[in-house]
């Protein structure tokens, strides 16, 4: 079966409307609209709208503003504080301190803001001006807070998770599960990248050496409810405690509690105006991006376009492994082009029938997705962690450029790893639920 070129021309339109600076939310409707309204004439208009309205109609959805405005009351009542303490514990004796804080820090942020972008700004803002004035340059003090947000959402609960797990109808706690490893992996792999710059650049430590124990354990303690909040979601889940979109109002309760109770730094007059202001600002681009996604996938299965995908990949290889190398490829270049949660709605109806169809862990598949979209949003030319970095702190694209490849290549290597030892995703997952014994329907 092949497509025509009006078939396919909503394809090309996206790019271009995207590339003249239209936002991909109104590239996607628009050429979606374009087709049905002008080139095919089969569907009706109001069918498109209803499926747009159809696309926000699940209860799992809740799960998105909620964990939002969980990290954005966590940021406003000291427990990133907190948590940013805990990390300067521990790393600040290492070569590039400043630097493995961030790090470590962006690790931990993933149980917070869940968000990539969300920690890339706050670190831009928090810990790029103190590590220049401790004589970072500013363009690696950039490279490294773009970097290390990358693992951001790969931590549980991060919002690209949550994504794939509607979109797949798979376990959210498993997927929040899978997500440790690789989290782990791709702070460790560039921490290790620090201490080698560090050393030859001369970047000084915070501290003069490791801290007694007790002192690290009175900084645990100190930190231990931001700590444990991520453990405490999957937890919840994991024993039916709450269903996913309850646990993320569960964190919100969480958060004001703590935030105002234990470390008394959240002031409803003060903060609630502005915590309401980032839940619907972050929920709204998510949301509207899953929608927009959403139609634009309506069109993709109108004109045949999985089935097509499908056959093609199967008539190329039935080897599991080329599979996922070929996906690495595709989605690395997608996510240098689209906004990470528009390329991972984009390519998921696509990809994971045929993941299924040669064996693949639909968990593996999805956490290996979401890797790939991350190190694509720091890569040139149109990485949205990259721009929203170097917007906030003032760094030339150029500069950026030269310091981030290092952590864009370690990344690479982790990805690799994981997507050919799946074991590493799968391990948690199977330990806390059990071997998945059935494959999913879509």
């Amino acid at each position: 079966m092949t497509l025509s070129f009006t078939a396919v021309l909503p394809i090309f339109l996206v790019f271009i409307l995207y590339f003249l600076g239209l936002p991909i939310v109104y590239a996607l409707f628009g050429s979606t609209f374009f087709y049905f309204l002008f080139v095919n004439e089969g569907v009706q208009p109001w069918t498109i709208l209803q499926k747009v309205m159809n696309s926000t109609q699940s209860f799992s959805m809740l799960a998105i503003p909620f964990f939002v405005m969980s990290g954005s009351v966590m940021n406003a009542g000291g427990i990133a504080d907190k948590m940013m303490d805990f990390c300067e514990c521990v790393t600040g004796h290492m070569k590039g301190g400043l630097a493995q804080v961030n790090v470590l820090l962006s690790m931990l942020m993933g149980g917070c803001s869940g968000s990539a972008n969300a920690d890339c700004a706050m670190q831009s803002k928090m810990l790029v001006p103190e590590m220049e004035k401790r004589g970072y340059s500013k363009e690696f003090s950039a490279a490294i807070t773009a970097a290390s947000s990358a693992a951001t959402p790969v931590i549980p609960p991060g919002v690209n998770l949550i994504i794939y797990s509607l979109i797949a109808q798979v376990s959210l706690g498993r997927v929040f599960a899978g997500g440790y490893v690789p989290g782990i992996l791709m702070s460790a792999s560039m921490m290790i990248v620090v201490s080698v710059i560090a050393h030859k650049r001369g970047y000084p430590a915070t501290r003069d050496r490791f801290p007694e124990l007790r002192v690290v354990l009175k900084q645990a303690a100190a930190s231990f409810w931001g700590l444990f909040f991520p453990f405490g979601i999957i937890l919840g889940i994991r024993f039916s405690i709450f269903t996913p979109a309850e646990g993320g109002a569960v964190a919100v309760l969480y958060c004001f509690i703590i935030g105002k109770f234990v470390y008394k730094k959240l002031s409803f007059r003060e903060h609630l105006i502005p915590i309401l202001k980032d839940t619907v600002s972050g929920t709204s681009s998510v949301v509207l991006i899953m929608v927009s996604a959403s139609t634009f996938g309506y069109y993709m299965s109108y004109i045949g376009l999985p089935k097509i995908v499908a056959v093609s990949i199967m008539n190329m290889t039935s080897n599991r492994y080329v599979f996922l190398l070929l996906v690495n490829a595709v989605l690395l270049l997608m996510g240098m082009f689209l906004e990470g949660g528009a390329a991972l709605m984009i390519a998921t109806p696509l990809l994971l029938p045929v993941a299924l169809s040669l064996g693949v862990d639909p968990i593996h598949f999805g956490l290996v997705c979401i890797v790939n979209i991350m190190i694509g949003g720091i890569t040139p030319p149109f990485g949205s962690m990259m721009f929203t970095t170097c917007g906030i702190t003032g760094c030339r694209i150029g500069d950026f450029i030269k310091e981030i490849w290092p952590f864009i290549l370690c990344l690479l290597v982790v990805l690799l790893l994981i997507t050919f030892v799946p074991v590493l995703i799968t391990i948690v997952p199977d330990l806390i639920y059990g071997p998945m014994s059935s494959t999913i329907s879509m």
